[in-house]
């Protein structure tokens, strides 16, 4: 298929949701863990597992599938590993056992991380400047909106129907990607753009990557916001109801919140994108994470966390993390314009990461308190800020 000259609004819409499908399937059945510990006859950690295997594999998966797309072209990486994210996701409904869910579970995550890492490449391939910007703000939004809203859609599932009905909700959501992509999605990186094949050449990128001071800065940065954010989305089920004692209703007024900060945030890092330096956009986004920690920290250190201010600090984080993902990883992916598949790819792995790296910590100290999200909260945004700061005194 020819390359387009320009990245249009519907392919630009179709990357997004292509990017959203995966992290989307992270947290949908999270309300169904109970259940399925239940149906399997298992331990709930085991079902814990299913999780911890897919962010491994969205890690993993994207540090193969993203240099593979430098090498082979955008499209038939993507097409290939979709087929199998589709696979797996029916496979996974009609699991006999825990093993079975868990070892597809690392599948799934592994096809679906083609869904982020080559949907940022091929946006990034066919704009620049302030257009690219727009495109990854709108990608990282819909990225960004996956965690926030799966819990409570899956919730919404799980009164009507049991657990593999939910994931039969995924499995179709896997498929509407894989045509999607099949009929939407042009190949962007012409052969004489490609990197030589081999897996030395993507070690060889991906050191020269890590060996910039200036990209491993935003990567962190990209990192460590997305697992500020996700602390506070695996402990707000335990603080909103168990600690605050919320309602249904106030509970998802809480994830509403977070939701539409991250929408309003993107929107005007998109609108102010070649207007404002990106850099600076980047440290708007530190302070307000930083913000949110500090008031996270004192509020639950003085015993006055309310449900509205927990509300007012879940607006905040999220809309931090809006700026700092989409400007960390326009600015990143600019930096490698000849390795951008290679570049997207560490970026994913450090969001996974971190990310993954989040919930056991923050479940580690029980249910029944607030202060684990807020210093994991507060941690990682003082360390955004650090390497933000760091990156704008550095320079592009």
């Amino acid at each position: 298929m020819p390359r387009p000259a320009r990245l249009s609004p519907g392919l630009l819409g179709v990357l997004s949701f292509l990017a959203a499908v995966g992290p989307f399937a992270t947290d949908m059945y999270l309300a169904s863990f109970t259940s399925i510990s239940d149906d399997l006859g298992t331990q709930p950690s085991a079902v814990q597992l299913t999780l911890t295997a897919f962010l491994v594999g969205m890690g993993a998966g994207q540090l193969v599938l993203g240099p593979l797309s430098d090498q082979l072209g955008r499209r038939p990486v993507l097409i290939a590993a979709l087929a199998v994210f589709a696979a797996a996701g029916i496979a996974m409904v009609f699991s006999p056992s825990i093993g079975v869910f868990i070892a597809l579970r690392l599948v799934q995550g592994f096809a679906g991380s083609a869904g982020v890492v080559v949907s940022r490449a091929v946006a990034v391939d066919l704009s620049e400047g302030a257009a690219a910007i727009r495109a990854i703000s709108l990608i990282a939004m819909f990225v960004g909106l996956g965690p926030l809203l799966a819990p409570p859609i899956g919730g919404a599932v799980l009164l009507v129907a049991d657990w593999r009905v939910v994931l039969a909700v995924v499995a179709l959501l896997a498929v509407a990607m894989l045509v999607l992509a099949i009929l939407c999605v042009p190949e962007s990186l012409p052969p004489a753009a490609r990197s030589s094949a081999g897996p030395r050449s993507a070690i060889r990128s991906m050191g020269t990557l890590l060996g910039d001071g200036r990209f491993v800065l935003l990567m962190a940065v990209f990192g460590l916001a997305f697992g500020g954010m996700m602390s506070y989305i695996s402990a707000s089920p335990f603080v909103g109801q168990t600690v605050l004692g919320m309602s249904p209703f106030a509970y998802a007024s809480a994830f509403a919140a977070g939701a539409a900060a991250l929408i309003l945030a993107n929107s005007l890092n998109a609108r102010v994108a070649g207007k404002v330096p990106a850099a600076r956009m980047l440290l708007l986004g530190g302070a307000l994470s930083l913000t949110a920690g500090i008031a996270l920290v004192v509020l639950v250190v003085s015993g006055a966390l309310a449900p509205w201010s927990f509300v007012v600090c879940a607006f905040t984080l999220t809309a931090g993390t809006g700026f700092s993902m989409s400007n960390a990883s326009a600015l990143a992916l600019a930096l490698a314009p000849a390795s951008r598949g290679s570049a997207s790819a560490l970026l994913g792995a450090a969001q996974f990461a971190v990310g993954g790296a989040a919930s056991p910590i923050v479940g580690a100290w029980g249910e029944h308190t607030a202060l684990p999200m807020a210093i994991f909260v507060l941690a990682a945004a003082v360390l955004a800020c650090a390497g933000s700061l760091r990156f704008a005194r550095r320079g592009v």
